[in-house]
């Protein structure tokens, strides 16, 4: 894992609130308009999921090698009028390892997910060529798989590191389509950071020479102020598709400042740089094969953060029933400041990756994805197979294999391969 110091520049979360709750208000406003008007088309979608995660060994710091994981997702859609919609998502979470905290969340910035939050909230107005969503949103650009360089709006939960998942981010996005172009803007008011691994949990790995009475204690997170605000530009040129983006920020994955504090303990604190990046993508068809590739400049105010490039370039091949994806995750470093920080994307970087599945037919798949460092040091293997019965229910076995060495961002999770059982019932 790599490492850095950063200047602080968070405030309390007053203004935060603020922001978020004027951004709200107006779209309860809508949907209570909508409840009013009980003529106005309404669905909904949602799921029952159990999760049960076993790991084939205990870590230094985390003996447990049992986790039962409960998620209930609840999503409403609402159209109000054929201009106007509007769409709300809630979590409800319970789990047995202390990754829930008793909390209500809108914001995601607990360091544990909330038992109860809003998931996604938000209003989209269309009108003409113009397309413009409030509220809480997930915004996702980009077009490569596993590492997105340019995918800045997407901060994601990262409490199982090979398991992610996205969160949504408060703000406003317009997209206008011009023709064969597509122009789209994004202002974000609050910051909403990516949720790394809990300090006394196996997905942060305790170094070897550090002694066991030693204890990491974090101090409250320095979360951004400002606003973040990106433009993407797209255009499709016959069968070729290609963008240009542009982002000015913060990173959603934070440099850790590290301070002894006290003896036998190590103070730390998640401090989020602010950065700038020059972004662009390209998906091009080749015979028998479609091309992706992606980079991503990232420059720093921050005299303690990195600037780097990071890149990805892949193929992939349908053949019947199979997909095939190989690419190469790339990375260049124009200055190098850091000390630690915590970087999945980067910390994929010189690897070839790879993805293949298999659909048997509409109701059972299987898929594989690995990641192998260039130099060897660091291996990642996940299989999955699903099989849904009935029209509710769907089960899905996974196993996942880390290997490597220490002192690799891979194979310092050796100690965490599992296999994971999971049963979903959707309504």
């Amino acid at each position: 894992m790599r490492t850095s110091r950063s200047r602080r520049s968070g405030v309390s979360d007053a203004s935060a609130r603020l922001v978020s709750r004027r951004l709200t208000a107006s779209v309860l406003c809508l949907l209570a308009h909508a409840g009013v008007a009980a003529a106005q088309p309404l669905s909904q979608r949602g799921f029952v999921e159990g999760s049960a995660w076993g790991f084939l060994e205990p870590t230094p710091q985390d003996g447990t090698q049992l986790i039962g994981d409960l998620l209930i997702r609840e999503d409403l859609f609402v159209t109000i009028r054929p201009w106007l919609r509007v769409t709300a998502g809630a979590d409800l979470r319970a789990n047995s390892h202390d990754q829930v905290t008793g909390d209500f969340s809108f914001l995601d910035r607990t360091a544990r997910r909330a038992v109860v939050s809003v998931r996604s909230l938000k209003a989209t107005i269309s009108r003409g060529h113009l397309t413009l969503d409030a509220g809480k949103q997930f915004v996702r650009w980009g077009k490569t798989d596993i590492v997105v360089p340019t995918d800045r709006f997407a901060p994601r939960d990262f409490l199982n590191l090979v398991d992610p998942s996205f969160l949504a981010v408060v703000g406003l996005r317009a997209t206008m389509d011009i023709g064969s172009y597509t122009v789209e803007g994004v202002w974000v008011p609050v910051f909403t950071p990516s949720r790394i691994p809990l300090v006394d949990q196996r997905w942060v790995p305790r170094p070897a020479q550090l002694p066991a009475d030693v204890a990491f204690v974090e101090t409250a997170p320095s979360f951004p102020v400002r606003s973040q605000v990106g433009a993407r530009v797209g255009h499709v040129a016959g069968r070729v598709d290609y963008s240009v983006s542009f982002y000015d920020g913060f990173n959603n994955l934070p440099d850790i400042e590290v301070s002894p504090d006290r003896p036998q303990t190590i103070g730390f604190q998640r401090v989020y740089p602010h950065i700038r990046t020059f972004g662009a993508d390209v998906s091009a068809p080749l015979p028998g094969l479609l091309l992706k590739t992606e980079a991503a400049y990232f420059t720093s105010s921050s005299p303690f953060t990195d600037e780097y490039v990071l890149y990805v370039v892949q193929v992939e091949r349908q053949q019947g029933e199979w997909v095939f994806v190989a690419g190469y995750v790339g990375e260049v470093v124009t200055r190098l400041r850091s000390l630690l920080t915590f970087d999945p994307d980067r910390g994929l970087s010189r690897s070839i990756v790879t993805r293949a599945s298999y659909s048997f037919d509409a109701r059972r798949s299987i898929e594989a994805q690995t990641a192998v460092r260039q130099n060897g040091e660091g291996i990642y293997v996940k299989a999955e197979y699903s099989q849904a019965s009935g029209s509710h229910w769907r089960t899905t076995v996974a196993a996942v294999v880390l290997a490597g060495a220490p002192d690799d961002f891979i194979g310092q999770y050796r100690d965490n391969s599992h296999v994971r059982f999971t049963v979903r019932y959707s309504f």
